[in-house]
């Protein structure tokens, strides 16, 4: 599926997944649709730079082949297709579906957070960036995300997570400019 390993390795897969769970438990999605778009939505994404193909489309296509190959109810297989060509919070095209509007929320909230900080060092890492490319997708994106949840649930979930975003960075730029709590 995808990678074994980096930030966008099977464990955001897996997180991704668990917070379709959550969010769509509250909400009431159609998991038969969720499930599935959640656990294939980064399929192409190891094969995103060598083959030049955007991973959210390639992966809408390799998911219709596979869930039809495997006999997956064929009404439902275009709209697991169309949360995972939606997902990607910079795509041009945007979620419709109310299930892909769940998938599109939990691969944000999977960026924010203390997993989210974590993968941005990692991030920043596989890019051969320093602490400061890091820092500087912070205040690009991670930042932004919250604004644009489209379900009550992950607005909650995303509250809570900027906050401790907004508390690393205060942490980060104290530490970075060589101010230190012995006391605090």
């Amino acid at each position: 599926m995808t990678r074994d390993r980096g930030s966008h390795g099977f464990d955001h897969t897996e997180r991704v997944a668990r917070l379709c769970e959550t969010i769509g438990s509250c909400e009431g999605a159609r998991m038969e649709i969720l499930i599935p778009a959640a656990l294939l939505h980064d399929i192409a994404r190891a094969t995103e730079k060598e083959r030049g193909l955007p991973h959210e489309a390639e992966g809408a296509r390799i998911a219709t082949e596979f869930l039809q190959a495997i006999g997956y109810d064929n009404t439902l297989v275009p709209l697991i297709a169309d949360a995972i060509r939606t997902h990607r919070f910079r795509s041009e095209v945007k979620p419709a579906t109310f299930e892909a509007k769940i998938l599109s929320d939990a691969d944000k909230l999977d960026a924010m957070g203390a997993v989210g900080i974590a993968r941005t060092f990692m991030r920043a890492g596989e890019h051969d960036g320093q602490m400061q490319d890091a820092v500087d997708h912070f205040h690009s994106k991670l930042l932004r995300l919250r604004e644009h949840m489209f379900t009550p649930t992950a607005l909650r979930i995303a509250e809570y997570r900027n906050k401790v975003l907004v508390r690393f960075l205060e942490d980060l730029e104290q530490e970075r400019e060589g101010i230190f709590w012995v006391n605090r």
